[in-house]
């Protein structure tokens, strides 16, 4: 038995997840966290005034890792906030990569669905990848740069691969999925070829452990996904993307709402 029925005669034209709000918020914000993580972990690196047999000995690694590592040891202010806008960004672009998907799918409902579930799931790698991240920052202010680096260079192949190399397999789907994605929104009418091209470069982001931030590969790519993303987000906050629009239904044939139910 119920207290209160409540018989909905339509469905709202906004009711998809995450909503006008969020996920239009989603589409600015998230782009411009991560062109401001990687901008900074640049600055971190580029401004380090490393001497020159320093440069030379970094170079003569596998790994960005003790690169990075040192350009923390330097600048730590700037380092810490660019590792912490990075990850925050990568956060926010999980939402924003489910209102991209979901308006490519008017056209390409199975690529934008697979592309955008591979992004997202790419993305959760990368948070993966933030927590090594810091561990191993944390540990020069108790071990030092120098016994930090040695243990994280011998280590690297297993905390970069992740346990049953779940996060670094995880991780394919940021390339595939980016491509999916992309031609499903071309397809849409989304993205024109300008913007599929940008999509596809920013989505092919180095992927890993303590990893060096470059002029093209890192903050070009960054600015790159906001020159696709952030115009999206305007409209959608403006309500001005016709596929985000439900129509309204008849609710005649729907369960009546209950207060107290099962």
């Amino acid at each position: 038995m119920s207290l209160i029925n409540i018989t909905p005669t339509s469905v709202h034209h906004n009711a998809w997840f995450p909503g006008r709000f969020l996920g239009g918020g989603a589409l600015v914000l998230g782009p411009l966290l991560w062109f401001a993580g990687l901008t900074l972990r640049h600055l971190a690196t580029s401004t380090a005034e490393f001497t020159p047999e320093q440069r030379a000995s970094f170079a003569t690694q596998p790994f960005a890792a003790p690169e990075q590592l040192a350009a923390y040891a330097v600048n730590p202010g700037l380092a810490t906030a660019g590792y912490a806008l990075y990850t925050a960004g990568a956060i926010v672009l999980c939402l924003a990569i489910v209102v991209l998907a979901r308006v490519a799918a008017a056209r390409s409902p199975w690529a934008a669905r697979l592309g955008g579930a591979l992004v997202v799931v790419g993305l959760f790698s990368r948070l993966y990848w933030a927590g090594v991240d810091e561990t191993a920052l944390r540990l020069i202010g108790t071990l030092g740069l120098e016994r930090t680096t040695e243990i994280v260079m011998d280590l690297y192949v297993d905390i970069s691969y992740g346990p049953w190399r779940v996060p670094v397999s995880a991780a394919f789907g940021l390339y595939l999925g980016t491509l999916l994605l992309g031609l499903a929104a071309f397809r849409a009418g989304t993205f024109g070829t300008g913007r599929l091209v940008l999509f596809v470069f920013s989505g092919w982001l180095w992927t890993g452990v303590l990893k060096r931030s470059e002029l093209i590969d890192g903050v070009l790519s960054g600015a790159a996904l906001c020159l696709v993303l952030v115009p999206l987000g305007i409209k959608v906050l403006r309500d001005a993307v016709p596929q985000l629009r439900a129509q309204a239904q008849p609710a005649g044939d729907r369960v009546p709402l209950r207060v107290l139910s099962w």
